[in-house]
């Protein structure tokens, strides 16, 4: 065997390991968030919000449209299963069951972060859920950071195609990476990258945060990056500081992540600030959403979609599969109830008359 074969083999173990290394992570990731307290002290704001009731809606109930579109694809609803999971056995299983009840309703979906499948081939598997979900938008997704860290448009491309996605995003993590035991911390010069990438790929990029919000002026700078939607993912849900306390082995981080735990924009001062700035660009609200309610609220503050994450994930990952799935498909009919009643109990009939209701009143 010649250095040159002996080199791209070592090679190749290194990026075998640290596949196993994201595998860990990605499945502590999801026993942590079933089993420990990791919410944010934050509230995500909704509460600061009421509908104002109409006596008189002049409305069938069984008329009231809630038909979306995104990444050129219709939807039923305009309702996002968030990105979470993927890189195990479990997580695949789990994002089949998510997509076959998200296509079954209308729903588009995102996939947890695709990095482990470009290190280790084996886990590529646990993405692949067109089969599942041929006809809503599915969401590729990487860190961002990790284009710091050698990921480029090739690698990105292949990710796209591996989960034959209709868009990718890119997720903004850093106070994640610092609490993390591996994290990968530079996230110097993103914006320049994210800019590159949008340029060159062949399918949209957006961004989002995984649970401390982006604000106005920072999603003007991603969408002067080229960002073609911005997913909030505001403070009121997880907290990863708190998730990643959970794992870490340093006493400083475990203690310092506490002191974490109310930081981040709660996710409804950050959907009428990015909408405030930005008019042109789709919108994404989560961080927090618990009901049709909120994804109700979100669409009058600004938003075009309302995503739901970990709030789904117990039903997805507990039980035999039949189990799962009806689980799965009873949350999501009673989140799209919910965001209907809301509708009907102030007089809209289709969603841009939810979105430019003057019925939603902030409480002082």
């Amino acid at each position: 065997m010649n250095d040159g074969s002996r080199s791209m083999k070592r090679e190749q173990k290194t990026i075998q390991d640290a596949g196993r290394i994201t595998a860990r992570r990605k499945s502590e990731h999801i026993r942590i968030c079933l089993e420990e307290r990791v919410e944010s002290r934050i509230r995500p704001g909704f509460d600061g919000y009421r509908f104002r009731h109409a006596a008189v809606p002049e409305l069938n109930f069984q008329d009231i449209g809630t038909e979306a579109h995104f990444l050129g694809k219709k939807m039923a609803v305009p309702l996002l299963i968030s990105s979470m999971t993927g890189g195990t056995d479990e997580a695949g299983a789990i994002n089949l069951l998510l997509a076959e009840a998200a296509e079954e309703r209308g729903w588009a979906i995102g996939l947890g972060s695709m990095r482990a499948a470009i290190e280790d081939a084996e886990l590529a598997s646990t993405f692949r859920i067109r089969q599942a979900a041929p006809s809503i938008p599915v969401l590729a997704n990487v860190g961002a950071v990790q284009l710091n860290y050698g990921f480029g448009v090739d690698e990105c491309r292949e990710i796209v195609e591996l989960a034959e996605a209709d868009g990718l995003v890119l997720h903004l993590n850093s106070m994640q990476e610092i609490f993390q035991p591996e994290g990968d911390t530079n996230f110097k010069g993103l914006l320049e990258r994210i800019e590159a990438l949008c340029v060159k790929l062949e399918v949209p990029v957006g961004v989002k945060e995984v649970g401390w919000g982006i604000d106005g002026a920072n999603a003007v700078r991603l969408a002067e990056a080229g960002a073609a939607f911005i997913d909030v993912a505001g403070a009121g849900g997880t907290s990863w500081s708190q998730v990643e306390k959970h794992r870490s082995a340093d006493s400083v981080r475990r203690e310092a992540a506490d002191a974490f735990a109310d930081w981040g924009i709660p996710t409804a001062e950050c959907i009428g600030e990015v909408r405030s700035r930005l008019q042109d660009v789709t919108v994404i609200a989560s961080g927090g959403l618990r009901s049709g309610v909120d994804a109700a609220k979100s669409l009058a503050l600004g938003a075009d979609l309302a995503g739901f994450g970990r709030s789904l994930l117990a039903g997805a990952a507990v039980g035999g599969r039949e189990e799962r799935l009806e689980a799965i498909h009873h949350q999501l009919e009673r989140i799209e109830f919910e965001l209907k009643a809301a509708m009907f109990g102030i007089g809209a009939a289709a969603l841009a008359e939810l979105q430019g209701t003057d019925r939603l009143v902030r409480l002082s």
